[in-house]
């Protein structure tokens, strides 16, 4: 059933997307996992603790951001699974679409590119600030086109196929006890002065569970570059093998490598976060100088990749009602 699940809040996210209305009115789980997250930082991460306390308290800050939205998506879960007949398999997928990023993700890379084309580097680096970390004024139109690029294939691994492939595993509150432990990650799991100790469970926690979907992610971009034009199958094989395990991230560098090849770019390398350079490996060895045209040709590659992952979990859920 959770695998039905799984394929079905695919299919609901990848046609509406979150609605902004609903957004307006409600927010968005990522944004509740957000407040806790900050609540759990504000009370149990004392500058005044050595790093040993620090680093138990996150510990017990992740159990409590993982645990607690789990038993209250399970405890919602089963109220909608007990109805008769499985109708309650909809609703609990329409419920599980807002842990997935596919339509988001897609139309906030895509608006890179048609900044890039309409209103220059300018506009460029504003959008490509709404996705990426990174400070985006040291940022020229390569380096604008790569971060799109970059944060795509990151982002299609752990935000589409990672969410897509706990769901599966634990139905809604595997989704969302992901979600907690990727949300705690991108907040608390820094290198910095306040978070290397408290974000330190959050942030190996993340690296393993997500394993799984960055691996299959390369899978999916792999087989989806022998359909799309001008995409190297090849090229992306030949990046996955020699740069993915250099990357400083254990999962982002699988992507990026397979995107890397694919089409023939140089992605990743030194970048700069905060005004400090942060080294890294580059992945690929073609083309720096990526511009708008190759951020669409990156996007049509990804969404190719996705419409294989749907066909995947459908394929996957006939074999499960059919066993």
């Amino acid at each position: 059933m959770s695998v039905l699940i799984a394929f079905l809040s695919l299919l609901v996210e990848v046609r509406f997307g979150y609605p902004d209305r609903i957004f307006r009115m409600i927010g968005h789980p990522v944004t509740w996992l957000g407040a806790l997250i900050s609540f759990f930082d504000r009370r149990l991460n004392r500058s005044i603790d050595t790093d040993s306390a620090r680093r138990m308290s996150g510990v017990i800050a992740l159990l409590a951001i993982v645990l607690v939205p789990a038993l209250l998506a399970g405890w919602i879960s089963s109220l909608f699974t007990a109805l008769p007949f499985g109708i309650g398999v909809v609703p609990v997928a329409v419920l599980a679409s807002a842990l997935l990023a596919q339509r988001s993700l897609d139309l906030h890379v895509e608006a890179v590119a048609d900044a890039l084309d309409s209103g220059g580097l300018e506009e460029g680096r504003c959008a490509v600030s709404m996705i990426v970390g990174r400070d985006p004024e040291t940022l020229d139109e390569a380096g604008v086109c790569r971060a799109a690029i970059e944060s795509l294939a990151e982002n299609f691994s752990d935000g589409i196929v990672a969410p897509a492939v706990w769901l599966g595993v634990g139905g809604l509150p595997g989704g969302v006890a992901y979600k907690a432990v990727n949300t705690a990650d991108s907040m608390i799991g820094h290198r910095t002065q306040r978070h290397e100790a408290f974000g330190w469970a959050a942030a190996r926690f993340d690296d393993l569970i997500n394993l799984p979907a960055s691996r299959l992610s390369v899978l999916l971009l792999v087989l989806a570059s022998f359909v799309v034009d001008g995409a190297d199958p090849a090229g992306a094989w030949r990046a996955i093998r020699r740069d993915a395990g250099k990357h400083r991230s254990p999962n982002a560098g699988w992507p990026e490598a397979a995107m890397a090849g694919a089409l023939g770019l140089a992605l990743a390398g030194p970048r700069v976060y905060g005004g400090v350079l942060v080294p890294d490996h580059t992945m690929g060895d073609g083309r720096r100088d990526a511009n708008a045209g190759d951020i669409r040709r990156a996007l049509r590659l990804c969404r190719v990749a996705d419409a294989l992952l749907i066909a995947l979990f459908g394929l996957l859920s006939v074999i499960l009602l059919l066993a």
